[in-house]
């Protein structure tokens, strides 16, 4: 029997059914929560690169059906977008990916049942390294950057030539982050003690450019939240869709010279 392939295993914590998702595009389920609205959303943005012909794209993984449901039983709108973080001729196509990003975000934002001034990005993994753009030029309906066990530089320069593959310079979120200084969006990062060596390495220099919020998972290894089916893995999760909430539900002080970007 072939073993699961990581991203088709079960979310290490238990949630309520997810309802019928709207389309909101082809690549863009949205999961709205009960009550009135409209509601702030959190777009949950997956790692790559990943396979152009997956069977099952990754609005359609149990991990991001997790997260949704646990943040639309916390009252929050959930949106899972299809980006095409591909490898294409030997680059990481980040370019595409974030463009796909942006449009999403523009066609949440424009949902009736959307709060598009109260936003917040939640990244894994490879989807970290997307987060630069949103952590250089920070818009005013961007609440939070949420970013679990991610990559925050290219791995090319300290990989054998053979494996290496080129990225966008732009693409950097911990130059991202020395460059934002002040103006950086708050950012929450998900830690995992057991991380492989190279994305910790990242993870400390992010750590101490940008000081942001951690949760830690110390016996936690890169994609906890299916491989670590362990009482700190579902403590992590519970407590940072409690931040998002909180964080969502603040509020904040209008400033139009940020809410015309």
């Amino acid at each position: 029997m072939s073993e699961i392939p990581r991203f088709l295993r079960p979310f290490v914590a238990e949630h309520p059914d997810l309802p019928p998702p709207v389309a909101v595009a082809a690549n863009l389920d949205l999961y709205l929560p009960d009550g009135p609205g409209p509601h702030p959303v959190v777009l949950l943005v997956h790692g790559g690169p990943i396979p152009d012909d997956l069977d099952v794209p990754p609005r359609g993984w149990p991990v991001k059906h997790g997260y949704a449901a646990l943040l639309r039983a916390a009252g929050l709108a959930a949106a899972v977008v299809d980006h095409r973080l591909h490898v294409v001729d030997g680059t990481v196509d980040a370019v595409t990916a974030a463009a796909d990003v942006a449009a999403a975000t523009a066609a949440l934002r424009a949902h009736p049942d959307v709060d598009g001034d109260r936003v917040l990005y939640w990244a894994f993994s490879g989807g970290g390294l997307l987060s630069a753009d949103w952590i250089r030029a920070r818009p005013a309906w961007l609440r939070a950057i949420f970013l679990s066990y991610p990559l925050l530089a290219s791995p090319a320069p300290y990989l054998p030539e053979e494996d290496r593959l080129t990225i966008d310079p732009r693409f950097a979120p911990i130059d991202a982050v020395a460059e934002a200084g002040a103006a950086a969006p708050l950012i929450v990062l998900t830690r995992c003690g057991r991380e492989r060596p190279l994305l910790a390495g990242f993870v400390e220099q992010f750590v101490a450019a940008a000081s942001p919020e951690i949760i830690d998972v110390p016996d936690g290894q890169h994609a906890f939240d299916v491989l670590d089916d362990i009482d700190q893995s579902r403590a992590a999760l519970t407590r940072a869709v409690a931040r998002a909430a909180e964080v969502l539900n603040e509020k904040v002080i209008y400033d139009p010279e940020r809410a015309a970007r």
